[in-house]
């Protein structure tokens, strides 16, 4: 990942080549770009050298949760954002995705998300993951009610995982800070 440099390699993937031709020349301002129009072109596009995949989740054929677990499967070192029309079921909270963007996007929601995704990268595993299932749980509260929430195991579930992955994230933090300043004190600082 290209955590230190403000480019990255963003592809893009929709089925719908107007909207994954007006991203591409958005995110084409200030990244190197690669777009693919189906979720097989889209698994030829990706490689190690791509950080972030904004991910069409309706497609035919493959679909964007199929080429998710593609990605998933290669152990690739990217972060994916899905990018969908269809409001977020709670099936999302098992999937591996690191951010969730409802269309419609604008230029500025792509540039913050690219943005996001590169610091977040700079982070270990652990505090990635707490991350990954606040967003989830942000996307849940964002697109459903508090009635439907409170029906789903599943809301619950990720609620719980987000207290604890911030437990860890934030023992994480202390443990970094402990050392810094121990090495600080060491090296005369």
């Amino acid at each position: 990942m290209t955590a230190d440099s403000e480019t990255a390699t963003v592809l893009v993937v929709d089925d719908e080549r107007d909207v994954a031709e007006l991203y591409a020349t958005w995110l084409g301002m200030r990244h190197d770009v690669r777009s693919a129009n189906s979720g097989e072109s889209a698994l030829e596009a990706v490689d190690e050298s791509v950080d972030v995949v904004f991910l069409d989740r309706q497609m035919p054929g493959v679909s964007g949760d199929d080429v998710l677990d593609g990605i998933r499967e290669r152990d690739l070192d990217c972060r994916i954002v899905m990018v969908t029309a269809v409001d977020p079921g709670f099936d999302i909270v098992e999937m591996p995705f690191d951010d969730y963007l409802t269309k419609p996007v604008t230029r500025a929601d792509l540039y913050e998300t690219v943005e996001e995704m590169l610091v977040r990268d700079a982070y270990d595993e652990q505090i990635q993951r707490y991350f990954a299932m606040a967003s989830k749980k942000a996307t849940l509260e964002a697109e459903k009610n508090a009635a439907e929430l409170d029906a789903h195991d599943e809301y619950h579930e990720v609620t719980q995982r987000v207290e604890s992955l911030k437990r860890t994230a934030d023992q994480t933090i202390g443990e970094i800070q402990d050392f810094e300043a121990a090495f600080g004190e060491f090296s005369g600082s």
